[in-house]
């Protein structure tokens, strides 16, 4: 797999064995310690995927991934040693895709990185053979050129890991899919917490909610998972 990564983490020993493990998998890792640095060599393009250190010394990951949801959705993984769930939940609520604990395993950190960019659009458009637009049987479109969901003919304002389970759930209406299943379909390793897809499951509802108040397609299935409503819900 050919890819290349940034990676904004102060800790130069840790920095050192991300991109040892990344260069095993022939992904190319480009290392800065600052957040000013990271914010701009985003802005100039040219990255597959973004690794964020929490703590850094000008700054902090959260506040870098905010600014990069302004311009990119390109996909973040965040590194840090904050364990609480809280913390957890806001770095997924502002765009992340994974969250690592530190101490890790830099292999397992190259796992994960290869399961997402196998999941990005980019990828999935190229390899799928569904005809794009595809028009679902619900209230959704999903062009899978553009990477993007129509809702009542209107765009949502997705991020990756969004649109791979919006997408995913849209193309089997009334199906239940599990956490597992969706985690899987968004690129999410197998280690991340399930909780996770019930945080991008409510960001989804609040910008379906948005659009249309009166609707809620997302079906809550207690124990199992959720489901997309077929029709105009």
């Amino acid at each position: 797999m050919s890819a290349t990564i940034l990676l904004v983490e102060d800790d130069r020993p840790i920095a050192e064995n991300v991109i040892l493990a990344l260069a095993r998998e022939n992904i190319d890792c480009q290392h800065v310690t600052l957040v000013a640095d990271g914010l701009a060599r985003l802005r100039s393009g040219g990255f597959d995927l973004a690794i964020l250190d929490v703590g850094l010394p000008d700054g902090n990951g959260f506040d870098l991934c905010r600014l990069v949801r302004g311009f990119s959705d390109i996909p973040i993984i965040f590194l840090t040693a904050r364990s609480d769930e809280i913390d957890r939940v806001v770095g997924l609520e502002i765009g992340a895709d994974d969250y690592v604990l530190k101490p890790f395993s830099p292999r397992e950190l190259a796992a994960r990185v290869k399961t997402i960019l196998r999941r990005s659009p980019a990828s999935l458009a190229t390899s799928s053979a569904s005809p794009s637009p595809s028009s679902i049987q619900t209230a959704f479109v999903v062009d899978e050129e553009r990477a993007v969901v129509l809702f009542k003919s209107r765009p949502l304002d997705l991020s990756r890991t969004e649109y791979l389970i919006l997408k995913t759930m849209a193309a089997r209406p009334e199906r239940v899919f599990s956490r597992a299943e969706l985690m899987d379909a968004a690129g999410l390793a197998a280690a991340s917490l399930e909780r996770s897809v019930d945080t991008h499951i409510k960001s989804l509802r609040a910008k379906l909610t948005a659009l249309a108040t009166d609707s809620d397609p997302i079906r809550t299935h207690r124990g199992l998972g959720y489901s997309l409503a077929r029709g105009d819900t």
